[in-house]
């Protein structure tokens, strides 16, 4: 253990970036106060007081170097990442994506948290900036916000003051899950689109007039209200199942439900339409609906989701349900090290800055404990190359338009690449290249790495 010179950092918020932040800065040197509100107050989605519990899906997305999310991932393994290493370890089959068992990894991180002598876990709400506010000018003592787009409703007031505008939201949604033992195994199949990475999704097979029967009374059910001062903003890559349906009945057969690479071994047949399961959990005793997130009301969700081919018995152990998500116009409020403009010495990081998906989270919360950690030393850290995955989610948050700014998935499209490099075609070359300038970006900054090949891998020969 490096001991701690410093004033203790504030962290506000023990998820998956507020974890992060607090693990890589402790591992340097530094004290830190972690503040969960959680058990003292619960929000609407939460089901347990772990730190970095996965709310809803338990999926990491690829993992193949070949996609943005699957680079990110092995850029943060380079930095020594806690929810990585985590994930790594509560691995479970996922075909070509990063599935983890969302109890154990939960419980990997607050172990990891909880056993650090830096680190000191608070758990109360902190429902007022002001005691930060008063010595903001400080970097002695930061505050690094990572309150996720669950943030409770008295803090967010304070970010829509603080920010000088009106907090921006849109609404998610979770899938339900359903007991393995419940799910007839006759009529589903397990397989991958394309038979990539392993056989691990059970399939739900449909014919046109059930597939099409399922999309009319997904048209018709009954939904949850939105609050009268709230019209629902929905992020385009998570919207309900019900919401995809109402724009048109091919709509899901192109989304999460299309059949494309998949045979039926019942029939020899492409299906018209499939319901993907994916394991939930390490013991493969719950599957989750890939892409069924929805707000219907729960009578509604189990009727309809019955008449699925394989689930006519299934046992719901989670139903869907919607929750709002908070975030920030980020561009317009924040420097490149997620700092507000207006108030040095307070950091945000994580969902709730305008990134979409649990690893970006994670990314942003390694992120800002690096540069916080600098800092403190009395040292600038520049934000890593735009032509890296970390770099070109950085970039997009702080110089993006701030005319209808929207949360985003890291993608390639963000990428700041050399003149003649053409993203599609050369994929590979492109994650190769991301990875030395990180290494470099690590090193020159003396942040400390790993070698990816040792540590990983498969990742490098895939």
């Amino acid at each position: 253990m490096v001991k701690s010179v410093h004033s203790p950092v504030d962290l506000i918020g023990g998820g998956l970036a507020g974890s992060e932040a607090a693990w890589q800065l402790a591992r340097r040197g530094h004290r830190v106060r972690l503040f969960e509100m959680r058990p003292v107050k619960n929000t609407p989605a939460h089901q347990s007081d772990k730190l970095a519990e996965l709310v809803c899906s338990n999926s990491f997305r690829g993992a193949d170097l070949k996609n943005a999310v699957g680079l990110l991932k092995e850029e943060m393994r380079l930095l020594d990442s806690l929810i990585l290493r985590a994930a790594d370890r509560h691995r479970i089959p996922g075909g070509g994506a990063l599935v983890m068992d969302r109890e154990g990894f939960s419980q990997e991180v607050t172990t990891a948290i909880l056993n650090e002598p830096n680190i000191e876990v608070v758990r109360q709400e902190v429902s007022s900036l002001e005691p930060w506010l008063k010595n903001h000018k400080d970097i002695e003592k930061p505050l690094l916000i990572a309150t996720g787009p669950l943030t409770s409703d008295s803090l967010a007031q304070e970010l829509a003051a603080l920010t000088g505008q009106d907090s921006l939201y849109f609404y998610d949604s979770i899938a339900p899950i359903v007991a393995a033992d419940s799910i007839d195994r006759t009529k589903v199949f397990r397989a991958s689109r394309y038979d990539k990475g392993t056989p691990d999704y059970l399939n739900c097979p449909l014919n046109r007039e059930e597939y099409e029967a399922l999309v009319a009374a997904l048209q018709q059910a009954e939904k949850m209200p939105t609050k009268d001062f709230e019209a629902p903003k929905y992020f385009e890559a998570c919207l309900p199942i019900e919401v995809l349906a109402e724009r048109g009945v091919r709509s899901l057969s192109f989304g999460p439900m299309k059949p494309v690479g998949l045979i039926d071994p019942n029939t020899g047949r492409r299906p018209y339409a499939v319901v993907q399961l994916r394991q939930d959990d390490l013991h493969a005793s719950l599957y989750n609906l890939v892409g069924f997130q929805t707000r219907m009301k729960y009578p509604d969700q189990v009727r309809i989701f019955r008449t699925i081919p394989g689930l006519e018995n299934a046992e719901f152990v989670r139903l869907g349900s919607m929750h709002r998500n908070t975030f920030i116009n980020a561009p317009k409020v924040l420097t490149p090290d997620l700092e507000l403009k207006d108030h040095p010495g307070i950091f945000l990081a994580g969902q709730m800055i305008g990134v979409e998906g649990y690893v970006e989270s994670a990314a942003m919360g390694l992120y800002a404990g690096l540069v916080i950690s600098q800092r403190l030393r009395a040292k600038n850290l520049q934000p890593p190359p735009a032509n890296t995955a970390l770099g070109a989610l950085v970039r997009h948050l702080t110089a993006a338009s701030t005319r209808g700014f929207q949360p985003m998935n890291v993608n390639f499209g963000l990428f700041e690449l050399p003149m003649g490099m053409q993203r599609k075609e050369q994929r590979g070359m492109v994650s190769e290249l991301a990875l030395e300038c990180m290494k470099n970006f690590a090193e020159e900054n003396s942040l400390g790495t790993v070698h990816v090949e040792d540590h990983f891998p498969q990742m490098v020969s895939s």
